[in-house]
This record gives C-alpha cells, sequence and structure tokens, in this order.
C-alpha cells in the first residue's frame, strides 16, 4: 500500500493549481465529446450523405481547424492564452449548435468549416498555457495526466455518445456545447493569464524572454523556416492521417459490417478504456529509452494495428485492432508533446504550437477525403493495408531524422532560448525523472525526453478542445 501511495505522490504531487484547472476543463470537455466521433455516422445515416461526401464535411473541418490553430497559435502570443481560450470554447459552442440545426449540404459544410475553426484555436494556446505552468522537469508527467484525462472523457462519451446517438442526434451536439461552455466557465474562473510580459523602458509591454533566452522575431515565419521542426511536423501528419481513420472510415467499416453506432461507441471506447488503465505507467516505461527508437517503435504498432482491420468483420476483432493501435498511440503521444515543448524557442512557443496543431489539422482535412476515394475505388482493404505501410515509412523516418532533433534541443539549452519561467513557482517536491534516452540524475534541462496534441486524437491528443 506503501509502494502504491509513493507511485500515486510521484505521479501527481507538486503539480500547480492551475495545471488542475487545465486538466479539470479537459475532463469535463471530453465527457461530452461527442460530435466528432460520430460525425461520420450522423452523415452518412441521419443526413444521407454518401461517403465521399461526408469525407468531404469531415475534411472542411480540418481545413477550418488549419486555418483555427496558426491563428490561435499567432493570437496565444500576441493576444494571450486565457483571452484565446475563452474565444475559441464559446465559438466552437455557438458553431456545434449550428451544425446541429443544419441539414443542406453546403451549411453543414459550412458549420464543420467554422466548428474546425474555432475549436482547432484553442489546441495552441492550451499547449502553451501548459508550458507556462509547469516547471521543465514536471511536464512528461503532467502531459501524460492531461492526456490521461482526455481518454477518461473520451471512453465515457464514447459508450454515452452511441446510446444518445440511438435516441437522438441533436442530443449529441446539445451535450457537447454545453460541456465546452463549461470549460469555458472553468477557464474564466479560476485560470489567469500564463504568458509573461515585461515592460520596455518606453512603457511599452514586451513578451517576457526568461534567463539567457535570446530573441527571436519572424514569428510564424521563424517556424516555419526551422527545418527540424518542420520535419517532425511533417512525420506527425502521416501518422496522423493513419490515425484519424478511426473517426472517419472506421465507423463506416463497422457499419457496412451489421454494427450499429452504439457497437461502434463500444468498440471505440477500448481506445480510452487502456489509456486510462495504462497511461500513467508509461513515463517509467520509456524512460533511459531512445526517443527516435520509441517513436518509431510507435508508429509500427499503429501500423499494423490499423493494418488488421482490413481482415476484421466482427466486433472483437475490431476490439483486437484498437488494443493493438492504442499501445502505440500511448508511447507516441506523451512523447510528441514534450518534445514540442523542447524544440520550441521560449518566445515562439504559441506559434510553434500552433504549427504542430496544424499538423492534425491537414491530417483531419486529406484523412477522410483520401480515406473515402481509397475505399470506394480501390476496396476496404487497400486503405487498412496502405495505413500499415504508412506506418512503417514513418518509423523509418523517426530513426534517420532523431540525431538531428537531439542536436537541436542541445543546441537550445545551451544558448538558453528553450528556457522559461513558469507563471507559478515550481513546487517543492520533483517530481518523478522523466527522460527518455538521459541516465537518472541527468541536469534538469535533460528531463524531457519522450513527448497530446492532442492532441490531443486531434481531440485527444493534445488539448482540451
Amino acid at each position: 500500500m506503501r509502494t502504491v501511495g509513493k507511485w500515486f505522490q510521484d505521479t501527481t504531487g507538486g503539480l500547480p493549481r492551475t495545471f488542475w484547472y487545465l486538466w479539470a476543463g479537459t475532463l469535463v470537455n471530453r465527457l461530452g465529446s461527442f460530435v466528432l466521433v460520430f460525425l461520420a455516422i450522423y452523415l452518412t445515416t441521419a443526413r444521407g450523405f454518401s461517403e465521399f461526401q461526408a469525407g468531404i464535411v469531415l475534411g472542411l473541418w480540418g481545413a477550418g481547424g488549419a486555418v483555427g490553430t496558426l491563428t490561435g497559435g499567432i493570437l496565444a502570443d500576441r493576444w494571450g492564452r486565457r483571452p484565446t481560450l475563452l474565444t475559441a470554447h464559446l465559438g466552437a459552442a455557438a458553431m456545434m449548435l449550428a451544425l446541429g440545426f443544419a441539414r443542406d449540404l453546403w451549411l453543414v459544410g459550412l458549420g464543420a468549416l467554422l466548428l474546425g475553426m474555432f475549436a482547432e484555436a484553442a489546441r495552441p494556446a492550451f499547449g502553451a498555457m501548459m508550458v507556462d505552468v509547469v516547471p521543465e522537469r514536471d511536464r512528461l508527467r503532467a502531459f501524460t495526466l492531461n492526456y490521461w484525462a482526455i481518454n477518461l472523457g473520451f471512453a465515457s462519451a464514447a459508450i454515452l455518445a452511441g446510446l444518445a446517438a440511438e435516441a437522438s442526434y441533436l442530443l449529441l451536439f446539445v451535450v457537447d456545447a454545453a460541456t465546452t461552455v463549461s470549460t469555458a466557465l472553468i477557464i474564466f474562473l479560476k485560470v489567469g493569464e500564463t504568458r509573461r510580459v515585461r515592460t520596455e523602458p518606453s512603457g511599452r509591454a514586451a513578451p517576457h524572454r526568461a534567463g539567457r533566452a535570446a530573441p527571436h522575431r519572424g514569428g510564424l515565419g521563424s517556424a516555419l523556416r526551422d527545418r527540424v521542426f518542420v520535419g517532425f511536423v511533417a512525420l506527425n501528419v502521416l501518422m496522423a492521417l493513419v490515425f484519424m481513420q478511426h473517426i472517419s472510415m472506421l465507423p463506416i467499416a463497422m457499419g457496412q459490417d451489421g454494427l450499429s453506432p452504439s457497437t461502434y461507441g463500444s468498440v471505440i471506447a477500448v481506445n480510452g478504456v487502456l489509456i486510462v488503465a495504462g497511461q500513467l505507467f508509461v513515463p517509467r516505461l520509456i524512460r533511459g529509452r531512445g526517443r527516435s527508437r520509441v517513436l518509431a517503435l510507435a508508429a509500427l504498432i499503429v501500423g499494423v494495428g490499423f493494418g488488421l482491420t482490413a481482415f476484421a468483420d466482427v466486433a472483437w476483432f475490431y476490439v483486437l485492432t484498437v488494443l493493438i493501435w492504442t499501445l502505440g498511440e500511448m508511447l507516441n503521444s506523451p512523447s510528441n508533446s514534450t518534445l514540442i515543448a523542447e524544440l520550441s524557442p521560449a518566445a515562439l512557443r504559441g506559434r510553434y504550437q500552433g504549427l504542430f496543431s496544424l499538423s492534425w489539422s491537414v491530417a483531419t482535412f486529406a484523412a477522410p477525403i483520401t480515406g473515402g476515394f481509397v475505399r470506394e475505388q480501390f476496396g476496404n482493404a487497400a486503405l487498412w493495408l496502405g495505413c500499415a505501410a504508412l506506418g512503417g515509412v514513418v518509423a523509418v523516418a523517426h530513426l534517420l531524422s532523431g540525431p538531428a532533433r537531439e542536436r537541436r534541443v542541445r543546441a537550445l539549452r545551451t544558448t538558453g532560448a528553450g528556457a522559461a519561467e513558469p507563471a507559478e513557482p515550481k513546487a517543492d517536491a520533483p517530481g518523478p525523472e522523466a527522460e527518455v534516452g538521459v541516465p537518472a540524475g541527468g541536469s534538469s534541462g535533460s528531463r524531457l525526453r519522450s513527448a497530446g496534441i492532442p492532441a490531443t486524437r486531434p481531440n485527444h491528443m493534445s488539448t482540451s478542445s
């Protein structure tokens, strides 16, 4: 019992109060994350759209997300994290209701576009705020805990949404909007602005630069010219193209096998349940292991899991495929989150978060359109076996590009450009070592080696929206 208590303290203790408010907002939001999971089924059954039309609507959601995530990243740095989050959440709730009442294809497409724009605008601000308030040594477990909350909510939502869909599809949109507003209320009441500013001699406010951080100019262009980071983002686009099939083509494939929306909800909930049960143990599992190898292994496992979907035709087989690719996701997601933090100069943190979130928006746009086209033209098996092949390509690319990323991380530490003060004082009790590929006892600057974004799933691999 003492061992369990110590593990719990090491995992959850010493994190700033603001983090736990953000964590609570994530959980509340995810408990109502109904719409995107069931949007493909809704469009093809309740609205009678074809698979290709449904793919176009989901693609428009991704296109809006691409605009939103870049805009959100810029606003997070210039306007502030808190106002960006509040505006994005309230806008998303309004668009959620509008989409639920839309009937014509063009109105549904417009609603999806605007919903994607508002929903994804929250990601960069949320990610930047998490990095702002959590000391560097604690970020891996903080991102892991947030990812755990996302999937705790997602597992519950998938089951509840399946039941709600059989009662009324409109209920999906109403509940999702309500939980999004609840998250905005938590931020409004409990979370202050975390972006630090300093005052120039002229009295004007300027972005805070902590420690030895050198000034960075050029805004989003600087991030786009960072070839190492852009290469990392490109690999995430390929991985996200595979992963996004679980909310675009997987529900359609299961429906054509005669399985109900509630069955799909139960099958996909296995993803969240497995993450809730095992994700908090992942930091200890990957500690001391090379980061590129962890990401490569994750890509292979995800590819195998989705590839096996080509042979699934009953619920238990679909559950098996979800179990496999979820294991890869559990390795990939926290590793991505902290790697983004290490590769992001402090002065451009929101923009770097926005650029990475863009990879999910691109995949959200391209995955359903590509998946729908491949299924219609070449068949179901070709789609899923293609996902397996893409996972192998990403695995090899991570092994080849890993050394350049490690050199970039060391360079940022040397110049101090990646440093930043937390918005709240550091906790007295240090968290557990969380490095990947670094021996225990390394410097505090070396304790981030593995990394939601969503996100997060785009909804579960990095943020709360």
